[in-house]
């Protein structure tokens, strides 16, 4: 999980780093002579020695506190003698005569991209970074170090070797270390050279989910691009909390990211109510990252089981959310966007480890980001990282847990007088090298880095005259925007989140067990307005993601529009967002799903209600016979032209070509293996218009014999009609599959399916 291995060989180089040595003679030494028999010596030069032992002993420990200051603790010693001394200064920086760096020893100096990708690469090209470059629009840059195969190349990206690194011009290059990823500085500064708007801080082993970053960022804040809607925002009604875990939000209560103080791991909570604020300053886009997310070694160590690898999942469909002034998380360097205004918040610290640089970079660049008005959002996964089972000792991070929370107090209550945005991040970097959170070192760092930035071209966004220090605004009760995060399953291999509290939660974690990787996907007949956030919240404890169709789109509760007689043709697009499922799952509002008595069923069998006689039927009724005619001539067409394996299939079980299968398909499953033969068979129906109840049985037909369907559905309760308000209560079963037909349209009736179904899932009344 690492995002370079840490502490290095360094290799030789013209310009090698500079190494300050212990000095030969240490104070022990001294003291150890006053063991010898020499008192009359002693005597008469006891005060020689003791000032030539405090002297050395003075030197001693200034050269030994210079040479260690990886660690926080030194780091903090070194400030405060630094301070004693009056070592640190502030740089002094004529920022109007500064000249201009240009492109002229690298291959492509005329190269212009408004859109890059910087990735640090210590091996041969992965297999995500060969996706990467695949990636419509974007530019690939990868920058080597002292580990970088000699031959290291992949078409379609640009790689800068050591070499070419110094051979730019930058100041930055002086301060960097061979072998660590923050020579991505170096990269950062030549995408901006060369028309860079916005910047895809990426690490080489996530794979961007769909290979479409335009999906899941607001890569575009102004013009016709831009997505003009107002974000869901952190609550700012309670002033002292300036620490979030965005995690939870999107349903993993137990998992916190790398930078976040231990001391907050234990607030799980969820957020009591949101406010929203208008987009277009997302200036810093996190990304949440499927599989191996950005965890520390203390997670890292405590929640793992032996060498089974981490595959932990986020809700996807969980909204992005804002972050609101004063109020912080920890950001990451594999998988944020940084558009143009906020390219000065890419500098990496050098002075501290690895695992820290960028962390402090991301609270260091959230502190800064509100002088222009800008925030920080995080979006649902946007890509996939695979756990390669190699951790890192908590060493290496022993400066990040350390001084983390106290950053973050000084951050937020940090304020500047200066008038221009470079003169306080060079304000900043220096006070906080004063303070020990890292060091001068840094402060160097950051003036070269704003002085290379200004070099290049880049115009420094100018303040916004707002007061920091005023009264936050009243939170009203039209202003609260509710969200209840889904408890998505945290069961990190050896560590239940749940544990076995009761049965009932006991029996929560084995449904989401079964389905956590299905599919459910829902047509409402009803108003969704009234409806579909209560069907998530019903279904989506149990099932992967719950998808909702309706005659009409409703873009505010992510319904999308579908017409139910065709729907069947919709399913493709469904079945490749979701690439990764066990398998799709397909309920109408108007049956009611007991998923607790769906344990047993086989997942990788179909299901459909072929038993279910009121459900499944064949032959042409005397009413409507034209319209029956019609239809399986369809089918019929269909049928012929349809691959062996499939036509065998389903001429096996239907004998009489005139009289197709009608099936009500009020619910049916079809698992992953069989979504190929489900699309090649909607791709066969093109435009003919054949109806959702004849073509689902068609389809089911084909892909299988009736007799290995999982007979799971065909005891589930199928009526005609709709019961009567007295009987509604009989003609539920708590023991069936499922229950057809059952009436939801409004949150009255919805309360009272809930009540109803709580005898079979009885966490259910915590709903009403």
């Amino acid at each position: 999980m690492l995002v370079q291995d840490p502490d290095p060989a360094l290799p030789k180089s013209s310009k090698p780093p500079q190494i300050t040595t212990l000095p030969t003679l240490q104070p022990n030494r001294l003291a150890h002579s006053k063991s010898l028999h020499f008192s009359t010596w002693v005597s008469e030069n006891f005060y020689r020695i003791i000032a030539t032992f405090v002297l050395l002993s003075t030197v001693a420990a200034v050269f030994f506190l210079y040479t260690f200051t990886a660690t926080a603790s030194f780091i903090c010693l070194q400030s405060q003698t630094q301070r004693a001394m009056g070592s640190i200064s502030l740089p002094q920086i004529n920022w109007n005569s500064i000249k201009p760096i240009a492109d002229r020893t690298s291959p492509y100096a005329s190269f212009r991209s408004e859109q890059w990708i910087v990735v640090s690469v210590s091996s041969y090209p992965s297999d995500a970074l060969q996706k990467m470059v695949k990636i419509k629009g974007w530019q690939v840059l990868a920058i080597g170090n002292s580990r970088t195969p000699g031959d290291w190349s992949l078409k379609g990206a640009i790689f800068l070797s050591l070499d070419m690194q110094a051979s730019l011009g930058f100041r930055v290059v002086d301060h960097l270390p061979y072998d660590s990823y923050v020579r991505k500085s170096v990269g950062y500064l030549f995408a901006v050279q060369h028309g860079a708007k916005k910047i895809f801080d990426a690490d080489d082993r996530g794979e961007v989910i769909d290979n479409d970053l335009g999906k899941h960022f607001d890569v575009e804040l102004m013009g016709e691009g831009a997505r003009q809607e107002a974000v869901l925002q952190y609550s700012h009604d309670n002033p002292n909390r300036i620490i979030v875990n965005p995690y939870i939000h999107f349903g993993q209560r137990s998992v916190w990211p790398r930078g976040l103080p231990l001391e907050n791991v234990g607030e799980i909570g969820h957020e009591e109510f949101y406010t929203e604020v208008f987009g277009g300053k997302q200036f810093i886009q996190q990304g949440i990252s499927n599989g191996l997310p950005d965890v520390d070694s203390v997670f890292y160590f405590t929640r793992k089981s032996g060498l089974e690898a981490f595959d932990i999942r986020f809700d996807e469909h969980a909204p992005k959310v804002a972050l609101p002034q004063g109020m912080m998380m920890p950001l990451n360097s594999f998988n944020t966007i940084y558009h143009s205004s906020a390219f000065w918040a890419l500098m990496l610290p050098v002075s501290v480890s690895t695992m820290a640089s960028d962390v402090l970079r991301g609270y260091w660049g959230q502190r800064l980001l509100w002088e222009i008005g800008g925030y920080v959002t995080v979006y649902p996964p946007t890509v996939h990282r695979y756990d390669g089972i190699k951790a890192y000792p908590f060493s290496d991070e022993k400066d990040l847990h350390l001084n983390v929370g106290r950053l973050i107090k000084f951050l937020v209550s940090w304020r500047s007088n200066k008038h221009r945005l470079f003169e306080k991040i060079l304000e900043l970097s220096y006070v906080m090298a004063e303070e020990g959170f890292w060091t001068e070192q840094d402060l160097k760092f950051t003036a070269a880095w704003l002085q290379d930035l200004l070099a290049v071209g880049y115009q420094q966004p100018r303040l916004m005259t707002l007061e920091l220090d005023r009264p936050r605004a009243t939170i009203g009760h039209g202003d609260r925007k509710e969200f209840i995060p889904q408890r998505l399953p945290s069961v990190h291999l050896a560590v239940e989140e749940t544990g076995t509290v009761s049965s009932e939660i006991g029996n929560l974690v084995r449904w989401r067990k079964n389905f956590g990787n299905v599919v459910l996907i829902m047509f409402c007949n009803g108003p969704v307005e009234r409806t579909a956030l209560e069907w998530r919240l019903l279904y989506g404890r149990i099932f992967k993601t719950v998808v909702i169709l309706s005659a009409k789109k409703n873009s505010d509760l992510a319904v999308d529009e579908g017409q139910l007689d065709h729907l069947y043709k919709q399913l493709p697009k469904i079945f490749d967002r979701f690439s990764s499922a066990d398998g799709f799952l397909f309920l109408e509002d108007d049956t009611v799903l007991n998923y607790w008595n769906l344990l047993h069923a086989d997942k990788t069998k179909l299901w459909i209600t072929d038993k279910v006689s009121m459900s499944w039927s064949t032959g042409s009724p005397k009413e409507n016979s034209d319209w029956h005619s019609k239809q399986a001539d369809m089918v019929n067409k269909v049928v012929s032209t349809m691959p062996v394996h499939l036509q065998v299939n389903y001429k096996e079980v239907v004998r009489n070509e005139q009289s197709p299968t009608i099936c009500s398909s009020e619910i049916f499953y079809i698992p992953r293996h069989f979504v190929a033969d489900f699309v090649d068979l909607v791709n066969l129906v093109g435009h003919l218009d054949i109806h959702q109840k004849v073509a689902i049985p068609m389809f089911f037909l084909s892909m299988d014999s009736p007799r290995n369907f999982d007979s799971v559905l065909s005891t589930m309760v199928y009526k005609q009609d709709l019961p009567s308000a007295n009987s509604s209560s009989t003609h539920y079963s708590a023991q069936a599959p499922a229950v057809h037909p059952w009436k939801v349209s409004s949150e009255e009736e919805f309360i009272k399916l809930i009540r109803i179904m709580a005898e079979g899932d009885p966490l259910l009344m915590e709903l009403v």
